[in-house]
């Protein structure tokens, strides 16, 4: 994995959780990245197999 001192959107995510009270922002920035990446990855998945699948370009 990466080293404790290394920033990541988890890492952020879950230390942003203790002020959740006081700063929501904190935890809504890494959480919405993680939700877009997620979301775009799943959209390009779709799109190449819509491209690329033989057995779907008849419809």
């Amino acid at each position: 994995g990466f080293p404790p001192d290394f920033p990541t959107w988890g890492r952020l995510l879950n230390d942003a959780v203790d002020y959740m009270q006081l700063y929501p922002e904190r935890v809504l920035w890494p959480g919405l990245a993680i939700s877009l990446t997620v979301l775009s990855i799943n959209y390009l998945g779709d799109g190449l197999r819509d491209a690329l699948d033989p057995r779907i370009r008849g419809r």
